[in-house]
């Protein structure tokens, strides 16, 4: 039986990493300084929130399943400016991308234990990929009920 994969090398995910990490930048940049904090529901993330879990998602399991090397940065930072999300933005998909980059093919073969079961190491990247998609499209619902156009999709 033939397998396929979403993405075919590992130049294609990172030039999809990186539209991902400016369509995030674009989404802060289009959020007011004064809605960031503003929720839809007392359970739910803010934009805030929503932008800062998509970077320590990236950070925390670049390196706790993708065989990540020391980060320079914190991961369970809490920015408060919008200047002080997009840093850290760029720091979490940049440790990100140099993790998922220096992957070997048998490195992301390699099943591992992980909290969504015993998957591959490329399926824990695809796994980060869209759990970011989801966050950013929860963010971006924030920007449109302001009333404010998102930024235009970037896909591949």
């Amino acid at each position: 039986m033939a397998s396929s994969h979403a993405q075919t090398t590992m130049e294609e995910f990172l030039a999809k990493w990186e539209n991902s990490k400016a369509f995030t930048l674009e989404a802060i940049d289009k959020m007011p300084d004064d809605k960031l904090d503003d929720k839809f529901h007392e359970f739910a993330m803010s934009f805030r929130e929503q932008i800062t879990h998509i970077g320590a998602a990236a950070a925390n399991i670049s390196k706790g399943f993708l065989l990540g090397d020391e980060m320079d940065f914190d991961p369970s930072a809490k920015p408060q400016t919008k200047a002080e999300m997009k840093e850290f933005i760029n720091k979490a998909y940049d440790y990100g991308k140099k993790t998922i980059a220096a992957l070997s093919e048998a490195q992301l073969s390699e099943k591992i234990d992980s909290f969504a079961g015993k998957i591959t190491r490329r399926q824990m990247v695809a796994l980060l990929d869209d759990h970011t998609t989801h966050h950013r499209g929860a963010a971006i619902a924030y920007i449109r009920a302001q009333g404010i156009d998102p930024p235009g999709y970037r896909g591949i």
